[in-house]
């Protein structure tokens, strides 16, 4: 019988692949994560701006490495050289996404399959491979930075597109969660209104800038999440910018 479960879990050097790193929630994220006292392994598809973005972290604490989410070959370089590095995975955030516009009236089939690719088969790809290293932690986590799209369909100006594949990513959050949770590993979907981010600059219909959340907030829960003992599981997680019925 397992002993007590811990009221919160510290960070003690834990390793957290977060992906899409060099930039916005990503990027406050891994500022955020160092600064409490884990280890990072962070994925972009542009290096450059990672380091750049990421000069002030410590190096023998950071693994910064290629990711780029529509080339399916990083995923299994990405995790092996983290496990390699560090000698273990304890966390993975996917965070890495696009918002591109598809409705019944814009967009192709092509921008469409750009958005499932980035949206939701790099995530499934990442948990698929990181798996068995989150097994092995013995208290592994997934977090999936989803969207309140997630958990709805709003308006005539939301990309049809873009909330079908966060839909997609609420259920592989699920599915992970099932996955692995009799070794430990509990999974997150945190569906987050909007934030101030690239992301949705200037994007029609999104809530006013100075009423729309700050990416450290988003790395403040992400954080909380992290800590949760595996009695303390947190499925979904969704915090909104403006008031609707039920999020």
């Amino acid at each position: 019988m397992a002993g007590p479960q811990p009221a919160l879990m510290p960070p003690d050097d834990r390793v957290v692949m977060i992906s899409g790193a060099n930039r916005g929630i990503g990027l406050a994220i891994a500022k955020r994560l160092a600064a409490d006292g884990y280890r990072l392994s962070l994925g972009a598809r542009d290096t450059g701006a990672l380091a750049a973005a990421t000069a002030d972290l410590d190096d023998a604490r950071v693994l910064r490495a290629k990711f780029d989410a529509t080339v399916p070959a990083d995923t299994p370089a990405w995790v092996e050289a983290t496990a390699a590095r560090f000698g273990r995975i304890d966390a993975l955030v996917n965070n890495a996404g696009i918002l591109r516009q598809v409705t019944f009236d814009e967009g192709d089939e092509d921008t469409l399959d750009e958005l499932w690719a980035v949206n939701v088969k790099a995530p499934f790809r990442l948990i698929k491979h990181a798996l068995p290293h989150l097994r092995r932690a013995g208290h592994g986590r997934i977090v999936n930075i989803a969207s309140t799209d997630a958990k709805r369909y709003r308006a005539p100006t939301v990309s049809i597109g873009y909330a079908m594949t966060k839909h997609a990513l609420l259920a592989l959050s699920h599915a992970a969660k099932f996955a692995g949770w009799d070794d430990g590993v509990r999974s997150t979907a945190l569906t987050p209104g909007a934030v101030r981010t690239d992301l949705i600059a200037g994007l029609p219909g999104v809530t006013a800038t100075a009423d729309q959340i700050d990416p450290a907030t988003i790395a403040a829960l992400v954080a909380t999440v992290l800590s949760m003992p595996d009695n303390a599981s947190i499925a979904e997680l969704p915090v909104n910018a403006r008031l609707e019925p039920t999020l």
